[in-house]
């Protein structure tokens, strides 16, 4: 099944004067890559989300964000009186020579390890981490709803490109043995002009090892059945259930390749017309495929 990269997911509550929001975003990236924004008091938690968005999501750029609203009053911050009393006894030598020093205290307080955040009980970081881990999923959930949604829509596009490389290769197909016809009557025309009027007659077996020799180097059977080879596993990898957006690039890297070779190898101009369309859908999937997860 076809998933997008591109996803956002949203979770809230409010438990006990505090309020919990989580937000996660998704883009395209070519691998998993995390950014994870959690306050202070939850920092611990960092290692616990990673492992969970990796579990739920595959590739992709990440954001994870929780903001937290405490209104209760375990959310001030403890005041470190020794550190205090240390800042202060430093200050001292500054006097004015009357022992009175001013001091501003909103400055003083935001000195390192003056104001440190309570420290919750084990109890209390097992509720707050059982409490994340359930707004992760519900946010994950409604990340993957909306992949899956633009996935369909990708999917739907996809199978408009593959179908236009399918008509396309078809009437490949079917051109192909006259090319070498073509050839053949082009050849035998031109050298019946050249020896109008002369002596010298045309020799059927210099015309036909020529012939043949053309029929070997633009022989498009092997190209043909590989890429439709490839347009068979495209499909099946879009119809799978695991990720596949990493295969789905290499499998339309291999589709182009065959293309330009039968573009190269075919030397007529109705077939050269049916690569230029097979390549404009091909540069289209390519497009599509970045976005696949």
């Amino acid at each position: 099944m076809i998933n997008s990269m591109t996803g956002y997911g949203e979770a809230r509550i409010h438990v006990d004067e505090v309020s919990y929001r989580l937000e996660i975003r998704s883009l395209n990236n070519k691998y998993f890559k995390a950014s994870i924004k959690l306050p202070e008091l939850f920092q611990h938690l960092e290692s616990d989300v990673e492992k969970l968005l990796r579990s739920r999501l595959g590739r992709g750029s990440i954001t994870f964000s929780l903001r937290i609203k405490d209104e209760s009053p375990a959310a001030a911050y403890e005041l470190n009186r020794a550190a205090l009393q240390q800042y202060i006894s430093q200050l001292e030598p500054l006097t004015d020579g009357n022992g009175a020093v001013r001091i501003d205290i909103g400055q003083l307080l935001e000195l390192p390890g003056v104001c440190q955040p309570p420290e919750a009980d084990e109890a209390t970081r097992t509720a707050q981490s059982e409490l994340i881990t359930r707004l992760s999923s519900e946010a994950i959930e409604k990340l993957i709803v909306m992949r899956q949604v633009e996935g369909k829509a990708l999917l739907a596009d996809l199978n408009t490109q593959c179908d236009i490389l399918r008509r396309s290769l078809s009437e490949i197909r079917e051109r192909s043995p006259k090319v070498v016809k073509d050839y053949h009557e082009r050849l035998r025309g031109r050298v019946q002009e050249l020896l109008h009027g002369g002596q010298i007659e045309l020799d059927a077996e210099v015309l036909a090892r020529e012939v043949a020799v053309f029929a070997e180097r633009c022989d498009l059977n092997e190209e043909i059945a590989r890429l439709g080879s490839h347009l068979e596993h495209f499909a099946e990898l879009c119809a799978a259930p695991e990720e596949s957006g990493r295969k789905l690039e290499f499998i339309t890297q291999e589709m182009l390749r065959e293309a330009n070779t039968i573009g190269s190898k075919a030397n007529d101009a109705e077939i050269a017309r049916r690569i230029v369309m097979m390549k404009a859908a091909i540069d289209r999937i390519k497009e599509q495929v970045q976005n696949i997860e």
